[in-house]
């Protein structure tokens, strides 16, 4: 049953908080006023801004004492390699380590491994999790599908290597091996959520933590859910994401196919069978209505068990860019949360 009306503008009405926030510390202009500002300028001004912010995070930087930190080369497709991060707890347990592979935000040209290392050091140090943080390449030096390919050739080597016993992935996908991500990172968690599915991936995956995720482009929407997709066009207020169905640059950037379930998941013609997923969605981000979609089609016409937070009045990735408010503290104490009742949900 599509969202009513009074729910919808609930959601999209900007919080107070929200708008103090922006009265004091403005989102910044990520082109510097310069309209010819090319992808590797926005790329490096957006890892800047978020610099200056990290510091302000529940997990400002590494824990040594409570988790071991590695870096590692992981071969891929076409001879090359990624670069991954692996957070190990530094306190043992009885119980088998449970894997959770992260995928970093940034509209799949911008972003790097430090975009999720507050959750991966979060998850180590409180689930007991090993974590993998992957750097996949990025538009448009490799266009699509290169970063999907990326990530799946990631997981692929995790479910390979990982057991308790390995010197650099001690853990058990047995326990609980889940892909998460925000934004561009929750589509490529919800893409390989599918795609291990599809390809029998063993040991399975047993959760998706799917974060203000990108699922379906604004020009390949079918007509069934035509009337529940507005926010790409009508969320006005999002101090964050800026959409537009005139122009996007992204798209060209990346060369993707909007039309492939490897970009656009919400159009794979079979979501039987998926793992269990965890959405946390905001209420002013053009994204909303896609996520709120993919959920409600999971849970209702698949029967894949959901779990579902919404954060009206604030906007995409606010806790990364205004972490100080107390919306920002919940979200980040809800992530755990979620991630733990990931855990709970392993078959």
């Amino acid at each position: 049953m599509p969202r009513s009306s009074d729910e919808l503008k609930r959601m999209g009405t900007p919080h107070p908080d929200l708008l103090a926030a922006l009265e004091t510390e403005p989102f910044p202009d990520l082109t510097n006023g310069d309209p010819m500002a090319s992808i590797f300028d926005v790329r490096q001004n957006r890892a800047e801004h978020l610099a200056k912010l990290r510091h302000l995070y529940p997990i400002p930087g590494p824990i040594p004492d409570s988790v071991r930190e590695i870096e590692h080369q992981v071969p891929v497709h076409d001879g090359s390699s990624v670069r991954v991060r692996i957070y190990v707890p530094t306190k043992t347990s009885e119980r088998d380590a449970p894997l959770i592979l992260m995928m970093h935000e940034g509209g799949w040209t911008m972003g790097d491994l430090t975009d999720e290392d507050q959750n991966c050091r979060m998850f180590a140090r409180d689930l007991g999790a090993v974590c993998v943080n992957i750097e996949y390449r990025l538009g448009p030096e490799h266009p699509f599908p290169t970063g999907v390919n990326d990530c799946w050739d990631v997981v692929q080597w995790c479910a390979k290597t990982a057991s308790p016993s390995s010197d650099i992935l001690p853990a058990s996908p047995r326990s609980g091996f889940i892909v998460g991500g925000a934004s561009a990172g929750g589509n490529l968690a919800a893409v390989m959520c599918q795609l291990s599915r599809d390809e029998g991936l063993t040991p399975p995956l047993t959760g998706q933590y799917l974060c203000v995720p990108a699922l379906l482009w604004w020009d390949v929407v079918p007509e069934k859910w035509a009337a529940e997709y507005e926010s790409r066009t009508e969320a006005k207020f999002d101090p964050v994401l800026k959409l537009s169905n005139d122009k996007n640059s992204v798209i060209d950037a990346l060369k993707a196919d909007t039309t492939s379930p490897l970009f656009s998941p919400l159009l794979h013609s079979n979501l039987k069978g998926l793992a269990p997923a965890y959405f946390q969605l905001a209420g002013l981000d053009p994204l909303r209505d896609e996520g709120l979609l993919y959920e409600k089609v999971l849970r209702e016409e698949y029967a894949v068990p959901t779990r579902l937070e919404v954060y009206d009045g604030f906007g995409h990735m606010f806790w990364t860019n205004w972490p100080t408010l107390v919306r920002s503290q919940e979200f980040v104490r809800d992530t755990l949360e979620g991630v733990r009742w990931l855990l709970s949900q392993r078959v």
